[in-house]
């Protein structure tokens, strides 16, 4: 099986080289550039993705995603802090992201024809949960990102995997391509208007049949009262309350407000699942047959 991509020949992502961004070029030697840094990854100024000119695909990277989400300086566009944020944001999610990963890995390598068939991560990020799914015997794992940066870190992280720059609305694969589709903190990161054509894009390219595996930030630590988080899930609970308001996440409000059944519903996927919990929300829908 070979799934077919609109770049029929794939970058080497893992050695294509790649320019400096301006937080690669900062010396943290001298307190001024220390502080610079330090004023983004706090949360005290956040400002516009600044992208290379050189910087492979850039003319394809809609602006909604030009923003420091997660405090991260200059977003997922620099070399020397992607590759800290791969590790370091499932520390800071107490290894919530890399649990989840295997959660949705087994599950989808337990259907016959997801593991014997073509699955991509949307959003793939560092691979990691690209990777979970190849080394769960799933025959056929694609990964989609828009930064060059964290493709070349999940290439060479995870080299059995293949790894294409894109977005979740403009995919670039044939209709029918998938078994399933996995996205992980991705969807709450994309503005309405982009949300609806992304899982229209989704059910594009799934096969009929096919299963969409989304895991999201969940609603409560952000809805729920600090003494009720207290109350039902420890100090783990006043934890991603306080993460859940420190991190910059512009789009996450208006995804939480979303009817996610008729959401789904618009786009030809049943909802078979959504699992409510602090710090994760899981969610399983199938496309119709």
């Amino acid at each position: 099986m070979t799934t077919l991509h609109r770049d029929n020949t794939l970058p080497d992502w893992a050695s294509i080289p790649l320019p400096d961004a301006w937080p690669d070029r900062l010396d943290l030697r001298r307190p001024r550039d220390l502080w610079q840094l330090a004023r983004h990854a706090l949360g005290l100024v956040h400002t516009p993705v600044e992208l290379p000119p050189e910087l492979p695909g850039r003319e394809q990277i809609p602006k909604y995603i030009l923003q420091e989400f997660h405090n991260l300086p200059n977003g997922n566009y620099s070399r020397r802090f992607t590759r800290g944020y791969i590790t370091g944001f499932d520390r800071v999610m107490l290894g919530e992201i890399s649990k989840s990963h295997r959660e949705i890995a087994v599950r989808l390598a337990a259907e016959p024809a997801v593991r014997a068939g073509s699955v991509l991560d949307a959003g793939c990020g560092g691979g990691g949960l690209a990777g979970a799914m190849q080394q769960a015997g799933i025959a056929e794992v694609w990964g989609l990102d828009p930064s060059p940066y964290l493709l070349q870190h999940a290439a060479r992280d995870w080299p059995d995997v293949r790894f294409v720059q894109g977005v979740a609305e403009d995919t670039g694969f044939a209709d029918n391509t998938f078994a399933a589709i996995t996205a992980c903190f991705l969807l709450h990161e994309i503005p309405p208007r982009y949300l609806e054509r992304s899982l229209a894009e989704f059910a594009r390219i799934l096969q009929p049949g096919g299963l969409l595996a989304v895991c999201e930030p969940s609603p409560l630590q952000l809805r729920r009262s600090p003494l009720a988080l207290w109350r039902d899930y420890g100090w783990r609970g006043l934890y991603f309350h306080a993460l859940a308001r420190f991190v910059h996440e512009p789009f996450l409000d208006a995804w939480h407000r979303q009817d996610l059944p008729a959401l789904f519903a618009r786009h030809g996927f049943e909802l078979l699942r959504n699992d409510v919990s602090v710090p994760m929300r899981h969610l399983l829908a199938r496309k119709a047959t």
